[in-house]
């Protein structure tokens, strides 16, 4: 669902644009309560893996297709304040060096998929996790936080395009064919998310910030009865968690290195209800859209898993860095 330019009036841009700001802002304080020196590599891994996947089209319907928002996903693995700074970066990325999303428009993006896309599948993944204990109760949280926060992004945009929209639109039509292909589209993400989390369940518990709390203490059998002796000490990044990260990442550069060649070429979600709706056309001339890299490396040329290996390069060095940066300095136990 990346806006191009065009499809907003300059007002509209520039409020969403503060917004975006201010919340990214806000995630930056945040984020220290969620990062440390065990967890900033993470986030790192998480916004490549999102920009990988994002590569992926699927199909969901005749002549069109669906991918990854993230925002769930991202919320869930490393808490919802990092995973507003994890969407963040993905977005300004794909913008600057792709031509993916416009540039006036990257906060009218920002706003759409990472404040709103976090926060809802945020909160419908602590409601549902609330109620459904244990790794599965997780992962069926996993998928519904995913499958409704991307209908719902798509309804703020229908929102944020009635009001400042650059075409006269009948905002009930829109919102029902947004909402609809969304609902499709949602259902992959649903998978994708409950999988990767399942996944990381699997092997790192730990490392999943939604499942905090869900390994048992510590005990000491005694003679004289059960005494909990404390939480288990989290496994640090060397060891186990090295490679863990570096199995991620190999994970991330296939995806984005070679299953990116059989990605769906069918225009996504917002692009076909722009063309059936009629304002496809005001999309606006991107100003980067010359560079080598943009389309994923089809104006220069480029193969796309070369460039899809050089964006996950990208994401990796600006959110791990800001991870690391945003983090806590206190020591980690080892």
């Amino acid at each position: 669902m990346h806006v191009p330019d065009g499809f907003f009036d300059a007002v509209t841009s520039i409020s969403a644009g503060v917004v975006a700001a201010a919340g990214v802002a806000v995630c930056l304080r945040g984020a220290r309560r969620e990062l440390d020196d065990r967890t900033a590599p993470m986030a790192g891994l998480v916004a490549a893996f999102i920009f990988a996947v994002q590569m992926l089209n699927f199909p969901v319907a005749a002549g069109t297709s669906g991918h990854l928002m993230g925002g769930a996903l991202a919320a869930i693995l490393v808490g919802p304040y990092t995973g507003v700074l994890c969407i963040a970066v993905v977005l300004l990325v794909q913008s600057l060096f792709f031509a993916d999303g416009g540039l006036t428009a990257l906060g009218v993006n920002i706003t759409i998929m990472g404040i709103v896309g976090v926060l809802v599948g945020w909160a419908v993944f602590r409601l549902v996790s609330g109620l459904a204990r244990g790794k599965g109760g997780i992962t069926l949280a996993a998928f519904l936080a995913a499958l409704i926060s991307v209908p719902a992004s798509a309804m703020v945009f229908t929102l944020l395009f009635w009001v400042g929209g650059t075409a006269p639109i009948e905002v009930s039509a829109v919102a029902a064919a947004m909402g609809g292909v969304h609902l499709l589209i949602g259902i992959g993400e649903g998978v994708i998310t409950a999988l990767t989390v399942g996944a990381v369940l699997a092997v790192r518990p730990d490392l999943v910030y939604g499942a905090r709390g869900l390994a048992k203490p510590l005990l000491l059998r005694g003679a004289e009865g059960t005494t909990t002796v404390g939480e288990p000490e989290p496994v640090t990044v060397r060891g186990a968690g090295r490679a863990f990260l570096l199995g991620g990442l190999g994970v991330t550069l296939v995806l984005a290195g070679l299953v990116s060649f059989f990605a769906s070429s069918s225009p996504d979600g917002l692009e076909s209800v722009a063309e059936s709706k009629g304002f496809l056309d005001r999309t606006a001339d991107h100003v980067f859209g010359g560079w080598a890299l943009a389309d994923y490396g089809e104006v220069g040329g480029i193969p796309v898993g070369v460039a899809g290996i050089v964006g996950v390069g990208l994401v990796l060095l600006v959110a791990g860095g800001t991870a690391y940066a945003a983090r806590s300095r206190s020591k980690i136990k080892v």
